[in-house]
């Protein structure tokens, strides 16, 4: 059997270097404890010394007990000219207290000699003795060889003499950096099969995705030797990000035959990936590998139909080893086959009822042709669907509405909208204000009929796009309104459309109201 590849996690250190990227050291808590479900081996928890934020982490991790993971500190080999036990960096190190220190050292003579202005035999001796005093504290030493592949295509010679400095003073894995991310599969492979003869110490890669290369350069590396990948989740990272490890791990396991992660926490993948999304409020990419909403989403008829008999044959996983969701998507695309499994995703059966199939086929071609869009419109898509089965029952109806928008002396600017609607036959009026005409006829709504209707409490509109789609129009352009929705518990997503702003929202708005209250939360 292969060995095992150890998973070593760095989002808390190098996945916060992303521009607009900010963790908490609450945050960087959460995240780690999520890491350990997960199954990762070690989880950097930072730069200890280097900002209030990561002390504050390494004191609270001491605290932490954690089922599987270990937490690691992050530093570098000692500075020119000075011993490494007198090296306040490496004291930082020892003072977290952690079993296993990650370090790093220049392997690209250029860094050597323009960056530490040094000689290239007192990099070897920064190296040497970094590792070997680490080692005599009885850490477990991991060494980062920095740019290493750089430094290997421009001096061979003295990237490999930096790696086997390292292995002979004791570390427990080399890991090789592409650090600038610019390096292609074939010299990852190249270099890292030349190491291995050089080296007699386990291997690991470190590489970032600046030439998109990132998850494949760790792929590869792994086949050519490497048993140890550092990643962050989400590919999270500086410029371009770094390797994603929501993307690796499912590879080694899925179609390298890897160990690294058990079948259980695999299906975890999906969760944590939109949770470390959350806490670092960075939107999930939905079209992500393996996790993303639509990574397993079937649009044309066709495909869809064939996906349903035969989903093998149409998507590289099961989309539940790592837990998502295959869907059907449906658009001007779909064939009677989509919508029918589509409609029986809702609970709706139409398998008896080809009619009305191929009325509603007919009926969003038509709508998606005035601008709506229903893949990301679940919500507005029942309702459609329950209109044309004459099964939709509306919890209110529409006399009218107005919105006045005021800008008053201090500055602000607010809305007030009016609503007259009618429940259970009864005429009911109701006013608010808002900071814009969505946000005010959604409070007056529910000032309207919030007492029928408890569950509208739990029910908020968590995003909002509008999209001119005929530009050339100007101002008569017609709008599209997309709102997503959500009661703490799921999400859905309804569509409106008119050349009036404030209609296609309130259209969308309605729509979302109707969704949610047929779908109550279960608590």
């Amino acid at each position: 059997m292969s060995q095992r590849v150890t998973i070593y996690d760095t989002t808390l250190r190098d996945g916060t270097q992303r521009e607009g990227l900010s963790l908490s050291a609450e945050d960087k808590i959460r995240v780690a404890k999520r890491l350990d479900i997960l199954g990762v081996d070690y989880i950097e928890g930072g730069f200890p010394g280097s900002n209030p934020k990561d002390i504050e982490f390494f004191e609270r991790a001491r605290e932490l007990e954690l089922e599987h993971a270990q937490i690691t500190a992050f530093g570098s080999t000692c500075r020119k000219d000075l011993a490494a036990e007198a090296d306040p960096g490496l004291q930082a190190l020892l003072d977290t207290g952690c079993g296993v220190v990650c370090i790093f050292g220049k392997a690209w003579d250029l860094h050597v000699t323009d960056t530490l202005r040094t000689s290239l035999a007192e990099n070897l001796r920064m190296v040497r003795e970094s590792v070997a005093y680490l080692k005599s504290q009885e850490k477990v030493v991991f060494f980062d060889a920095e740019h290493f592949f750089d430094g290997y295509a421009n001096n061979p010679s003295h990237a490999l003499e930096v790696c086997q400095a390292a292995a002979e003073a004791g570390a427990d894995c080399i890991v090789l950096c592409d650090t600038n991310g610019g390096r292609l599969p074939h010299e990852i492979v190249r270099a890292v099969q030349a190491v291995s003869l050089a080296v007699d110490a386990p291997l690991g890669i470190h590489a970032h995705n600046d030439s998109a290369c990132a998850v494949a350069n760790s792929l590869v590396a792994v086949d050519a030797g490497c048993v140890h990948v550092q990643g962050t989740i989400n590919g999270y990272g500086e410029r371009a990000g770094n390797a994603d490890l929501i993307s690796i791990i499912p590879a080694l396991a899925l179609k390298m035959g890897r160990e690294c992660v058990t079948e259980d926490q695999l299906r975890l993948l999906t969760e944590v990936s939109h949770f470390v999304s959350e806490i670092s409020n960075i939107t999930p990419n939905p079209h992500q590998p393996y996790v993303g909403f639509s990574a397993f989403a079937h649009k044309g008829g066709v495909h869809a139909s064939a996906a349903a008999r035969l989903p093998e044959a149409y998507e590289h996983i099961d989309p539940a080893s790592v837990g998502n969701l295959a869907r059907v998507v449906v658009s001007e695309l779909a064939g009677r086959a989509s919508l029918t499994m589509k409609a029986h995703e809702m609970g709706i059966d139409l398998t008896g009822d080809p009619e009305t199939v191929s009325v509603v086929l007919d009926s969003i071609k038509d709508l998606e042709h005035k601008g709506y869009s229903f893949e990301a419109a679940d919500g507005s898509l029942e309702i459609m669907l329950r209109k044309r089965l004459g099964t939709y029952e509306p919890f209110f109806t529409l006399e009218a509405f107005r919105c006045i928008m005021e800008k008053r002396e201090d500055g602000r600017v607010m809305t007030e909208a009016t609503i007259k609607i009618y429940v259970g036959g009864h005429r009911y009026i109701a006013t608010a204000e808002g900071n814009g005409p969505v946000n005010a006829l959604d409070k007056a709504l529910r000032i309207a009929i919030g007492q029928f209707y408890p569950a509208l409490g739990d029910i908020e509109l968590s995003d909002y796009k509008v999209r001119v789609l005929d530009e050339t129009k100007g101002t008569g352009a017609v709008t599209r309104v997309l709102i997503e929705s959500s009661d703490g518990d799921k999400s859905w997503g309804t569509v409106g459309v008119s050349e009036n702003i404030i209609e296609a929202s309130w259209e969308a708005l309605v729509d979302s109201v109707d969704y949610g209250l047929s779908h109550p939360r279960q608590d």
